[in-house]
């Protein structure tokens, strides 16, 4: 269920290649910029949230002496979004806006030297590559592939090109009965029939192609026949990819099952392709969990990537492994290590290894060395930090977000000194009335100390009393460290006049794998004991209105409000649940990563024998609505297939039939999440209302 983590100053002309005709523009060739927003008395709005542009996706020139990097607006009003290719200089200078393009630019990257730059964008309905000069100018597509481009990676020397195209998977009713053209229906045998938000119809596929003459040729797929994905749905993108530093072969990542075999495993290798000899090898044949993000190092005698060791937990700790790729021997350099990784870049000395990581409730940079596998600190301090790029001159260029703040790019230099790049909010931000975050070691009903996260509203008074709320976190295993959300952004929360307690609950990754995995078959044990003792603790403060507390969440965070909403005596006065388990029977069945059930619940609700499924079932939020007594709003998707929209649909129906106040949003349109721009609005205006109601009864 972990989803898994997010873009101006000076405006070129619009490039021939993508320049609109003259008259009145459809509704996607609208350029989405900035949206005019004002900030009224230092309020933070959902409003002013969505005016926020996003940074992402930094590439430094082959030089070191640039940084290539993505900014993103959204508009409301057109109900979109959109990113657009921005450069500067490494130290943050000269920031030059390069595109001005009614859709977004992707997988911007590098090539010829630095002199160019490739990236995608659509063309006639699809997405294809693109290249232009380094300074925007001569933008032209150089691909022309049938079912589009979702991805490239060019080889060292750019004479080849990878990409990711879809295939062909499942058979259509046409195929079988080509009499029957109007019928519509799946016929499906086996299991991973859906995913996430499609029915599987088709499968990501690399293909190689000669980079001649500026054009991409006739793609080869390197899988032709295999009816396995590479990269791996849903989230797999080009970082499964690696080529050889020589140009002579690739390393991808896949999990090559299908069916029920595909739906209750997490075992993906890596498998090296030899162009000339078009011959595949299994690297890492054996090893049971994911296996991912492979990165050679600079000379190619080494090869890392990202490893889990357990077949069927997809919350497992991520290892970094590095494989001496003369003898094969492999290593786990973070053995001595217990947190998991979130990703990694290799120095260019070989010799060291950056890399990102949840750590008591931050996500810090840090450095191993790859022989004595010592672990030093590059970054720290009350952020996440989102990315890694090493500099030939031994800095690095990073990006860090907090609950305050969204991404903006950083530069760290060889002494350790951060440096702000980028400021793309700064404006906005400098209008908002400042919130407070405090760390809390909250005691624990097992004698442990929990991490938790307050934030307190803006002009906050010791003297007066606040309405609480408490955040559950979903996942179940994603860290509750200083991450900024579009949706569930805990500074948007407070600064509605809340106090917000976001406890890092057992089942986080970042303290250890013992704290990370004690909730796997025990989702109404500890966890939710965790949650008490927040509240119960932050009940004692004198400016907590502890008879006005809100519990909210989404994905296991629903599970938990429901779960929270059957056992809570008293503590909270209203919940809302998005997304949520509310029928852990039903949801063993209806999900289509049967690894997730199996390896969270502990197997399936018929198995008697089982003590550890039955008693996870007996915790069901479904059996304890007799207790539910304080007002609950669902919200849904319709196109959410990790957990169908018919959970909080009983759950609702059950709340009204008690008589509890109850509310409900259904999106036909929406997946697990809230993407387009006036849906999340809405929701957030349904959100804030619904809590104002419940829990700010005087105002």
């Amino acid at each position: 269920m972990n989803i898994s983590k997010s873009i101006m100053a000076s405006l070129l002309l619009l490039p021939a290649a993508v320049a609109c005709t003259t008259g009145e523009k459809a509704a996607d060739e609208v350029i989405v910029e900035r949206p005019d927003v004002t900030v009224q008395d230092g309020k933070f709005t959902p409003e002013v949230l969505m005016a926020m542009g996003g940074v992402s996706s930094p590439v430094v020139s082959p030089d070191g002496k640039r940084v290539l990097y993505s900014v993103s607006f959204t508009s409301i009003e057109q109900n979109k979004s959109n990113a657009e290719l921005w450069v500067m200089d490494i130290d943050g200078g000269n920031q030059v806006r390069l595109t001005t393009s009614p859709k977004s630019e992707y997988n911007a990257t590098w090539i010829d030297g630095g002199n160019k730059i490739a990236f995608l964008y659509p063309q006639d309905g699809k997405m294809q590559i693109f290249v232009m000069n380094a300074d925007g100018t001569g933008r032209q597509c150089v691909s022309n592939v049938e079912k589009g481009v979702d991805g490239f990676l060019f080889s060292p020397d750019e004479s080849k090109v990878l990409y990711i195209s879809q295939v062909k998977w499942a058979q259509e009713v046409t195929d079988t009965y080509p009499d029957l053209d109007k019928a519509n229906c799946h016929i499906v045998d086996d299991l991973m029939y859906k995913h996430w938000d499609e029915w599987v119809k088709t499968i990501p596929h690399p293909f190689i192609a000669d980079f001649t003459g500026g054009k991409v040729g006739a793609g080869t797929d390197i899988m032709e026949g295999e009816p396995y994905e590479a990269p791996m749905k849903p989230f797999g993108g080009i970082e499964s990819f690696a080529w050889t530093p020589d140009g002579k072969s690739v390393v991808y990542v896949s999990r090559k099952k299908t069916g029920m075999e595909y739906s209750v495993s997490t075992n993906s290798d890596l498998y090296q392709y030899d162009l000339a000899t078009k011959e595949t090898r299994n690297l890492t044949e054996g090893m049971m969990g994911y296996d991912t993000a492979p990165a050679f190092s600079k000379s190619g005698n080494y090869l890392a990537w990202l490893s889990m060791e357990h077949d069927g937990y997809e919350s497992d700790r991520n290892r970094i492994f590095v494989m001496d790729m003369a003898s094969g021997k492999k290593t786990d350099i973070t053995a001595d290590w217990d947190y998991t990784v979130d990703g990694f870049a290799w120095n260019d000395d070989e010799k060291s290894i950056v890399f990102f990581a949840a750590y008591q409730g931050c996500e810090p940079v840090f450095s191993i060395d790859v022989e004595t596998h010592k672990i030093d600190t590059v970054a720290s301090g009350q952020y996440d930090y989102a990315a890694v790029v090493p500099v030939a001159d031994g800095s690095l260029i990073t990006m860090r977000h907090s609950y305050m703040s969204p991404n903006e790019i950083f530069s760290v230099s060889k002494d350790g000194e951060l440096s702000q790049l980028t400021h793309v909010n700064d404006d906005l931000l400098a209008q908002l009335k400042e919130v407070k975050v405090e760390k809390r070691l909250v005691p624990t009903t097992d004698g442990k100390q929990m991490t938790t996260w307050v934030v307190f509203p803006p002009d906050f008074d010791p003297t007066k009393k606040y309405p609480a709320i408490l955040y559950c976190q979903g996942g179940p295993q994603q860290a509750v460290s200083q991450f900024w959300s579009s949706r569930w952004n805990l500074r948007l929360m407070a600064s509605q006049g809340y106090i917000v307690i976001a406890p890092n609950r057992r089942g986080l990754p970042g303290f250890g794998t013992e704290w990370n995995a004690q909730i796997s078959g025990d989702y109404g044990g500890q966890n939710m004991k965790d949650y008490f003792s927040a509240v119960d603790y932050m009940k004692k403060e004198p400016y907590v209105d502890g008879e006005h507390i809100g519990a909210v969440g989404a994905s296991y965070g629903g599970f938990s409000v429901y779960w929270l909403a059957g056992h809570h005596d008293h503590r909270f006065a209203a919940f809302i649940a998005h997304a949520g388990i509310f029928n852990m029977e039903a949801q063993y069945l209806e999900t289509e990563e049967m690894w997730f059930a199996n390896w969270d619940m502990g197997g399936a609700p018929w198995d008697k024998n089982n003590k550890v499924a039955q008693a996870t079932f007996a915790t069901s939020p479904h059996k304890f609505v007799q207790n539910w007594d304080a007002p609950i709003m669902v919200t849904v998707g319709e196109k959410d297939y990790r957990i169908l929209a018919s959970q909080g649909m009983m759950a609702f129906n059950a709340a009204r039939l008690r008589g509890v106040p109850t509310r409900m949003l259904v999106f036909p349109d929406e997946n697990h999440w809230i993407l387009q721009p006036q849906n999340a609005i809405l929701w957030q205006r349904e959100f804030f209302g619904w809590l104002d109601k419940w829990l700010k009864p005087q105002q």
